[in-house]
């Protein structure tokens, strides 16, 4: 291959993105701030699309009406880590159980965004863009929070392909991902270097993806503990950045939940555990939240699954938590207590907790937080309050 300093700028840019998805491991940013941070706390949010079954996740083992709406899948709280008198987190949850034990997990059940109907591809918008309705609002509350931050502070990243809705806007942020082509070699991105080394634009989208290059270390595949230590590369450098996204598929089970959500679950906790090993002293500056777009059914279905449903369980874990609870203003699992006689009622805004989490972990007043990630959805409840360590 012959490489030529003339060629039009669009199909150099093109080139050298290509270049850089090659050799650089899919990285697709704009620019990754390598200034000192302005703060020493992290934010990693983890969204499991699919609609994951928090009844399953956090089991309400002493709801009376659980078992008998579960039937088969209903999980024997002697094989599940009791929590409390009520709840047990699901067995495949080991690493989150001993977090919860150390105080650095807490649960929110009931939890739910404004949205009511079951589109996954709605529920995912409402939950990311931080609308009342699903594309009301064109930006994500991710990046209206890295917005928020002191202008010194490293942006934000998704370890993903692209960048996801919830990162998307105004502030800039950068995007990576292993990538599964051949790396290409050394000599080759010198010589690339040196070929933009005169270009403004370019040779400084090149050299931000160099260093995102070295932040990352080797090519990793994409399990979900390497995902979690390739996350963890970025975060723990002092110079890199203060808040990354994190995605999860495959939370769609309508049939084989059992086996399903046991896989899942363990891919979660895997991700999770190998996060915590990777930030060493800095998990116990980092919050991480996981939240779903809405959850499922009370009753199986007859296929072995459950269907989409309403409200679901979400997890706020690091060592800057303040752990070892469960949250839940628990509506029951009676048919009358059920919304729209199916599923589980929300009684937690998970906008509420998004806002008071991310408020608590960067120092910053709540009704701010509140206003500016979720500018759509009314006030409804109070934010929730002492979720992380003074």
């Amino acid at each position: 291959m012959s490489l030529h300093s003339h060629s039009h700028p669009r199909s150099r840019r093109r080139f050298m993105l290509q270049l850089a998805a090659a050799g650089v491991g899919g990285l697709l940013l704009p620019r990754l701030a390598l200034a000192r941070a302005a703060t020493e706390r992290r934010f990693v949010f983890v969204i499991q699309r699919g609609a994951a079954d928090g009844l399953e996740t956090v089991i309400p083992y002493a709801d009376p009406a659980y078992a008998r709406l579960r039937g088969a899948l209903a999980i024997d709280a002697s094989a599940a880590t009791r929590l409390d008198g009520t709840f047990a987190l699901h067995p495949s949850l080991v690493e989150i159980g001993r977090l919860y034990a150390a105080q650095e997990a807490l649960f929110v059940h009931a939890v739910a965004s404004p949205y009511r109907e079951r589109s996954h591809f709605d529920g995912q918008n409402v939950l990311e863009s931080g609308g009342a309705t699903p594309y009301q609002v064109k930006d994500g509350w991710l990046n209206r929070l890295t917005a928020l931050l002191p202008r010194s502070s490293a942006e934000a990243i998704a370890i993903t392909p692209t960048v996801p809705l919830a990162l998307r806007g105004p502030a800039e942020v950068g995007s990576y991902a292993p990538s599964a082509l051949k790396q290409a070699p050394d000599e080759l991105l010198q010589r690339v270097e040196q070929l933009y080394a005169q270009d403004a634009q370019l040779h400084a989208a090149w050299s931000s993806a160099m260093a995102a290059r070295a932040m990352a270390g080797p090519a990793a595949r994409q399990s979900p503990a390497e995902l979690g230590q390739l996350a963890a590369r970025f975060l723990v450098r002092q110079e890199g950045p203060r808040i990354a996204m994190l995605e999860t598929g495959g939370w769609d089970t309508h049939s084989a939940q059992t086996v399903r959500m046991a896989n899942q679950l363990k891919a979660l906790d895997a991700m999770v555990a190998a996060l915590r090993e990777g930030l060493g002293r800095v998990w116990a500056n980092t919050t991480v939240l996981v939240a779903t777009e809405f959850g499922r059914t009370a009753a199986a279905n007859g296929t072995g699954g459950t269907d989409h449903g309403a409200a679901s369980a979400a997890m706020l874990l690091g060592g800057a938590v303040q752990g070892g609870r469960v949250l839940a203003d628990w509506p029951g699992l009676a048919g009358g207590a059920l919304f729209e006689g199916r599923d589980l009622q929300p009684t937690t805004g998970l906008d509420a907790l998004i806002a008071s989490a991310a408020g608590e972990c960067f120092g910053l007043e709540p009704q701010r937080v509140s206003r500016a990630l979720f500018p759509q959805v009314p006030r409804a409840g109070k934010p929730l309050q002492g979720l992380l360590r003074a």
